[in-house]
């Protein structure tokens, strides 16, 4: 198909990177996302309907006669949004419900993995019968890592070598969701790698590093990615290898011979060690979000025909190009954030920003008047063909623009820097 009228599921700095990406894709007519944010309207439709809303985004898809929906968020793929518009026949970039418990259920991914030798933590299950000190003791050697085995926002998981935070965590996480995981601490660096798989094949995108802490040094608290960089250097050539032999290999192989193949992107989150041997951190079945702001401008190859292709097991008819190029992308994040943040602030200096490009996300207008809408507000991306040339461009966007209040950290790519 030449032209296709896709939607894309989504409000977020994500989405409209996809919106954006689509928006330069010849095989793409039209673009619609819902809800989308002030962004996502400079190259898509936007329609007020809730990621959330399965009925609505259905009847949505089917009266714009959508060739593709392009699922952003995984809360609507685990609620069976694929597995819904498989019923009215339009193809879903986004795994069903059954595979979407991938990132859904961290019991579940272990389980995946055990079966197919993925390399990651040991972890034990604990439940309102279990000796949870015993437990404590077993891994005292190292940081307690805790992981509440449901979706939980990105705040399911605790770090921490104080006994008495990994216990109360713990007993919380019992008491809400009747159980939790206790997991060894993996040492190394990390790594983001975004696999588009489906039943035919696999692609896997130029990984990249992300930095969760709030301040510059890996410093306060954490939050949903404060900035993210591609490619990453710890990623090199030898610990490729290992990763697809030993992580993509093994899932692609158990995920494409299911009745129903994982057709969408396997985010898939990695800890490689001082011996350069990668281990599975977490799956999430959808891009990552920054790590898309920077992933996605590195690919050279038509995004509507890649993320179609992957939607109906057409993936092995694909020879997909990259750019030889380096991204590096600043979130401009409100004030307060991790925390309570206000909302309704003016976003001024965007009009002035000229030689990379500014990334929506919790923006909406008001009175003609962008505003903040979140915590995350925007992120500036540079390209350019090193990772310092694509830093001075992503902080000289970021400086021009102004927000009451706003941070962001000044150290985004320091690991290779």
């Amino acid at each position: 198909m030449s032209e296709r009228c896709v939607l894309v599921v989504g409000g977020g700095g994500r989405e409209h990177a996809i919106c954006k990406g689509l928006f330069s894709a010849d095989s793409v007519s039209s673009i619609h996302c819902t809800p989308g944010n002030a962004g996502t309207s400079d190259f898509a439709t936007n329609h007020d309907i809730s990621a959330s809303d399965i009925e609505g985004l259905i009847s949505l898809a089917s009266q714009l006669a959508c060739d593709l929906v392009v699922a952003g968020p995984e809360a609507p793929l685990c609620a069976g949004l694929a597995d819904s518009l498989a019923v009215v026949g339009i193809p879903c970039f986004g795994p069903v419900a059954a595979l979407a418990h991938l990132e859904g259920s961290k019991v579940f991914a272990k389980q995946v993995m055990a079966e197919n030798g993925v390399p990651t933590a040991p972890f034990i299950l604990l439940d309102d019968s279990s000796d949870i000190d015993a437990a404590l003791d077993g891994f005292s050697s190292d940081p307690w890592v805790v992981k509440r085995d449901v979706l939980a926002g990105g705040k399911g998981v605790v770090v921490t070598a104080d006994r008495d935070t990994a216990k109360d965590f713990i007993n919380k996480s019992i008491s809400s969701d009747g159980h939790v995981l206790l997991e060894g601490f993996l040492a190394g660096e990390e790594a983001s790698l975004l696999v588009v798989m489906d039943g035919s094949g696999y692609v896997c995108l130029p990984a990249s590093q992300d930095h969760k802490r709030e301040f510059e040094g890996d410093k306060g608290r954490n939050t949903g990615g404060m900035g993210a960089y591609a490619p990453a250097p710890v990623y090199t050539p030898e610990v490729e290898a290992k990763a697809i032999l030993r992580v993509v290999e093994p899932m692609h192989s158990y995920l494409s011979n299911l009745e129903t193949p994982y057709r969408g992107v396997l985010y898939i989150g990695l800890m490689i060690d001082s011996s350069g041997d990668p281990y599975v951190v977490e799956f999430n079945v959808r891009f990552g979000d920054p790590e898309c702001q920077v992933t996605l401008p590195l690919i050279a190859s038509d995004l509507g025909t890649l993320l179609a292709a992957a939607a109906c097991d057409e993936l092995h008819t694909l020879s997909v190009d990259f750019h030889n190029a380096c991204a590096l992308t600043v979130v401009l994040a409100a004030d307060g954030y991790p925390g309570t943040v206000g909302n309704g602030k003016a976003i001024n200096g965007i009009s002035a920003c000229e030689g990379g490009w500014v990334n929506h996300a919790a923006t909406g207008r008001s009175a003609g008047e962008l505003i903040s809408t979140g915590g995350r507000v925007l992120a500036c991306t540079g390209i350019s063909n090193d990772l310092k040339g694509a830093a001075s461009i992503a902080y000289s966007l970021i400086d021009n623009i102004t927000l009451q209040g706003s941070h962001y950290r000044r150290d985004i790519g320091h690991r290779a820097l």
